[in-house]
């Protein structure tokens, strides 16, 4: 039977499958040139409290409060926890090339609605680019070591929240950090990766040994679909459980609530 689904912001369906990454021991490895609903009808995809997520959802789950925490050094972050007492996990957001701005903060308490904690780091120290060009310099600037400390600073935040279950996600710029995290680090449970720079070097993704999800538009011409599936076949080939998406007639940044492609709709 065919039906529609609808993603608002690409979030939802996210946290359906970071819980699957999380909480299940098996995690079909498909790669899929057109985008399907990644829920499964046979095994359905379960949040904390064991209601079931499919690409309908929107509405939170849990209250959520938040905080600026200085996570690394004089360098604050934005928290997002359920208000409830639980067992979450935690995860490392990363922010566009812009900063760390209001939209990765809503997007921190959307998916901490779900049942997470979310650090969203801030790789800029404080700045937000007031526009591509300033947003270019800033990324192009970025002290990659340093980077990876902040990021990794993150990840010892989380732990001390009580978080044993730690994933990465990022959009863009983000996106890439969270590949490189994966790669240079080592102490992941997930990797999300939307449309960041990839690696496609089969020895350095070889440090990863769990599961990677990347989501890309068809139309990107920053991360194009041959370097998808060039990525997509590598992961395929060192055996890594990964699930890798484009999304037909969508260019990059098409998961950002201020552009046109917010809410998606596919048959499946």
């Amino acid at each position: 039977m065919r039906k529609t689904v609808i993603v608002v912001l690409s979030v939802t369906i996210l946290a359906a499958i970071l819980l699957l990454y999380f909480y299940t021991d098996i995690f079909i490895n498909t790669k899929q040139p057109e985008i399907s609903n990644t829920t499964s009808t046979e095994t359905p995809v379960t949040n904390i409290n064991g209601a079931e997520l499919n690409g309908e959802i929107t509405a939170p789950v849990f209250d959520v409060e938040t905080s600026e925490p200085k996570y690394f050094g004089d360098v604050a972050g934005f928290y997002a926890s359920p208000v409830e007492t639980g067992e979450y996990p935690g995860i490392v957001m990363i922010h566009e090339w812009w900063g760390l701005n209001d939209i990765i903060k809503d997007m921190a308490k959307m998916l901490s609605s779900q049942g997470y904690r979310v650090l969203a780091v801030d790789l800029y120290n404080g700045e937000i680019a007031a526009d591509s060009t300033r947003a270019r310099e800033l990324a192009t600037s970025l002290d990659q070591e340093l980077a990876l400390e902040n990021m990794q600073a993150a990840i010892v935040y989380l732990k001390d929240q009580g978080s044993t279950k730690l994933a990465s996600l990022g959009w863009c710029f983000g996106g890439g950090q969270s590949m490189q995290l994966a790669v240079k680090d080592g102490v992941l449970d997930a990797t999300v990766i939307y449309y960041g720079t990839l690696v496609t070097d089969q020895e350095q993704l070889s440090t990863v040994t769990w599961p990677v999800l990347g989501i890309f538009g068809a139309e990107d011409t920053s991360i194009p679909v041959e370097t998808v599936n060039e990525f997509d076949a590598a992961l395929g080939t060192l055996n890594i459980v990964h699930e890798v998406y484009i999304y037909p007639g969508v260019g990059h940044a098409f998961a950002n609530p201020s552009g046109q492609n917010t809410t998606l709709l596919w048959r499946t």
